[in-house]
């Protein structure tokens, strides 16, 4: 290393207060190529202070030419890209002995995260039989040299962390074509830097009020981060109000760990979430949408002696009867009432708190959410802040955000997907989300996105066929993103998307017990007809199901799985090595899933195991409706039947028959009986009920 080097590499570290991390692995004595990802300008100065000092820099031709007084000091090959010779040159370095350091990205990040990957640099390495070491570079995407604007709380010297990855290998596959090849390697690149990405933003024992601090110090306290049509909140407002109402809460609460939340998708809601953060209670998220008895089971199955909630939303929502029965076994505290006994010194404490950005101490540091109860009595899902933060952080490094994004969020915080990746996700990351407290407000939903600009959309197949529906076809304009996820999209869902706002719909998978997601389509990987690549950090295998030729049973591990499950009368019974989904699925080579069915959602006719979501596909396109639902019951004869109930009038089993004839399918699917009904029934989350269709069709049978 140089007097030069050296003397880069002090005044670097002192300004960034950098750390250093995996250098001493890099086994020069072997040929190796550095891949860094690409944030900012200061890159390459970086690791030129911190390499050998033969060490060769890849760089465009376009920074050569205008940064050359600096580029004078390093060893570098121009990359053009009308010039074939360009990869000979790499590969003659790296065959020479000279460690080679090139960027996949061939370009810097414009949003902070990862951009499309070239398959020339792992090319290079399958040519050399070179090793690569990515470099993960953190930090310089906040840096005034990077290219992001003002708005995204850049700064001259921010804290920088260099860590380099675990060292891996690429080989050709000779049973692909050259261009399959090539779409491989980027892939690969790219899972690479995913995986490695998410590895170092991982955290053990996550309080998620800290990290709300921890938000506020990167992105800044003045960050607005929560809005609504009254309100606008920044990180600032929510950790005074937070300290302020957790504070107040702490008071009133009995002494146990869990308190139930019954609230609309508000600001309130967010700001009581990180209150009971703070102070070490573990919030009970209630589905309001259940029946009262439900919600009842779900106290007694999390062992719930106090509910938080809010009078004017019991009034809104009609749910007078609910609360009048529930107050028969568990105490109310409303909001309102809280805010009346607010002192003068209750504000100054939540100041203070704000002032002295004091770390919650709390231990337990979890969130309880409630299965719909379609197998018997509803189940509490325990997720830690440790799961929800690392899913989080999984569908960050999946997607890219940049500071102007705004996220819409209809969806109920009582359903993982809105609570993780409609709250949470933003908040987190300095971003703004839109909470709106009903779904299904079919025509005013649209408006508001209108209204607002939002950029981030996320939805479940019905949500965003009725609001579609509903909507102006320039009231969409502004979406960069819309995330589907809790149900199969149907394809007239993104036929209607594609004609009516030219815009395309990523699905993703997920279950509430991996907080939420599991896998999502993306503008980096995407694949038609899938669910997208499983998210970094996550392993899995396909169990055989028998019955089921094509797929299997999906069964998962990973940082985001839950804690365990709280059972009705039964208590904590904690999660096993693997997750079992009871999804069934296929994953091709590239680890990309699609999906088949709910094992549940299996009818097994005369010895045959028939998909009911298969058979619902079928008959709604038989009747152009997608108002079908098909649910099994019991028969003497063939052991189960599969009926179908639909909005759509005067259909007979004769005309499917007809229809699953014509089209070659398997007779198999013909349903034994067509019941009409007014509506078919959902769940809070958008979800089909198939539990009160399932009492619907007994009363009519």
């Amino acid at each position: 290393m140089t007097i030069i080097q050296k003397l880069v590499h002090v005044v670097l570290s002192i300004l960034h207060r950098a750390s250093y991390n995996g250098f001493d692995r890099i086994n020069y004595k072997e040929r190796v190529i550095i891949m860094p990802n690409h944030v900012s300008l200061l890159d390459a100065v970086f690791l030129y202070a911190l390499l050998p000092k033969d060490t060769v820099f890849v760089s465009n031709t376009q920074i050569a030419e205008k940064y050359k007084f600096i580029m004078r000091f390093t060893s570098f090959i121009t990359v053009d890209q009308m010039n074939p010779f360009s990869i000979r040159h790499m590969i003659k370095v790296v065959e020479s002995g000279k460690p080679l350091v090139i960027f996949p990205e061939g370009r810097i990040s414009v949003t902070g995260g990862l951009m499309k990957m070239y398959s020339s640099p792992s090319f290079i390495a399958t040519k050399t039989g070179a090793t690569v070491y990515p470099v993960l570079i953190r930090g310089l995407e906040r840096s005034r040299f990077s290219y992001l604007n003002k708005k995204n709380h850049t700064v001259w010297f921010p804290k920088v962390s260099i860590t380099v990855g675990q060292s891996r290998t690429f080989v050709n596959n000779p049973a692909v074509t050259r261009k399959q090849q090539k779409a491989l390697m980027a892939d690969q690149t790219l899972q690479m830097f995913q995986d490695e990405l998410f590895r170092v933003a991982s955290k053990s024992n996550v309080n998620l009020y800290n990290e709300l601090l921890a938000a506020g110090t990167e992105h800044g306290f003045n960050r607005m981060v929560i809005e609504d049509f009254a309100t606008t909140n920044t990180i600032k407002d929510i950790i005074v109000k937070a300290s302020v109402l957790g504070g107040k809460l702490h008071e009133r609460l009995l002494p146990a760990e869990r308190v139930g939340v019954m609230l609309p998708t508000t600001p309130a809601f967010a700001i009581l979430l990180f209150g009971l953060f703070k102070h070490d209670r573990t919030p009970a998220l209630l589905n309001f949408s259940m029946g009262a008895s439900t919600i009842h089971d779900c106290c007694v199955t999390a062992n719930l002696r106090q509910i938080i909630t809010s009078r004017a939303f019991i009034e809104k929502g009609k749910l007078q009867d609910k609360i009048t029965y529930l107050e028969q076994h568990v105490d109310i505290i409303y909001l309102e009432d809280l805010r009346a006994f607010i002192t003068l010194k209750d504000k100054l404490a939540g100041l203070f708190a704000f002032l002295s950005k004091k770390p919650s101490t709390a231990t337990t540091n979890e969130v309880v959410l409630f299965t719909s109860g379609s197998e018997s009595k509803p189940k509490g899902v325990v997720l830690t802040h440790t799961n929800l933060y690392a899913n989080v952080k999984q569908a960050r490094i999946m997607i890219d955000l940049t500071q102007q994004d705004k996220f819409f969020n209809a969806l109920p915080m009582f359903h993982s997907f809105g609570l993780s990746a409609g709250t949470l996700l933003p908040i987190l990351h300095g971003l703004c989300t839109y909470l709106y407290p009903s779904p299904l407000h079919y025509r005013i939903v649209p408006e508001m996105i209108y209204d607002h600009n939002c950029t981030i959309l996320l939805g479940t197949s019905t949500f965003l066929q009725n609001w579609g529906k509903a909507a102006h076809p320039y009231d969409f304009q502004s979406l960069r993103y819309i995330i589907a996820g809790a149900e199969q999209v149907k394809a007239e869902v993104r036929e209607l998307y594609m004609e009516k706002f030219k815009r395309g719909i990523y699905e993703g998978y997920g279950t509430t017990e991996a907080s939420p997601f599991v896998s999502c389509n993306a503008p980096l990987r995407s694949l038609d007809g899938s669910v997208g690549p499983f998210f970094p950090g996550m392993t899995y295998h396909v169990e055989p199901v028998e019955g089921i030729a094509d797929g299997g049973e999906l069964w998962l591990q990973g940082p985001n799985l839950m804690k365990g499950y709280l059972l009705y009368e039964e208590g904590f019974k904690p999660v096993g090595e693997w997750y079992r989904t009871g999804d069934i699925v296929t994953v091709n080579d590239e680890g990309v899933i699609h999906m088949k069915a709910r094992l549940k959602r299996f009818a097994k006719v005369a010895g045959e195991m028939i998909s009911l979501q298969q058979v619902e596909n079928v008959v709604a396109q038989c009747l152009g409706t997608p108002e079908v639902a098909a649910i099994a019951t019991g028969d003497k004869r063939k052991g189960e039947q599969i009926i179908v109930c639909t909005t759509a009038p005067d259909v007979s089993v004769k005309q499917i028959r007809d229809f699953i004839s014509a089209a070659h399918l398997s007779p198999l699917l013909v349903p034994s009986q067509v019941i009409h009904v007014d509506a078919i029934p959902f769940l809070g989350s958008g979800k089909t009920d198939y539990v009160t269709l399932t009492d619907t069709v007994a009363q009519i049978k």
